[in-house]
């Protein structure tokens, strides 16, 4: 399974328990850390728990490897890392504050609306 697959699971794994502003960043052309970028926020540290919980899941249901989860204790923002991609869910306020995608605006946005139920 290649990096785009695996950003799709993400994404439609984050979309079914209802994760906001859902964007996957292609960073192929802008970092060696990854291939793709996976973000999205929640409106509480429960929520944001339960997307990270979901994403988990699914890919683990199409055995691809999850080498980390760092942050799942304050559920403010949790990072999972599956190798070629990353996944960051934030708190709203949270992601605000960071914003990803303005630091890493050279990486270009993934069309993921046939992804995702409308």
């Amino acid at each position: 399974m290649d990096s785009k697959e695996i950003s799709q699971i993400v994404v439609r794994a984050a979309d079914s328990k209802r994760a906001h502003d859902i964007v996957v960043l292609d960073m192929q052309k802008v970092s060696l850390m990854a291939d793709y970028f996976v973000i999205a926020d929640a409106n509480s540290d429960r929520q944001v728990k339960a997307i990270a919980d979901e994403v988990i899941d699914q890919v683990e249901a199409e055995d691809v490897n999850v080498y980390s989860v760092s942050g799942k204790n304050s559920g403010r923002w949790i990072l999972i890392d599956l190798g070629d991609v990353v996944v960051h869910i934030f708190q709203k306020e949270v992601r605000d504050f960071y914003n990803l995608e303005k630091l890493w605006s050279d990486a270009p946005l993934v069309n993921i609306d046939s992804w995702v139920e409308v």
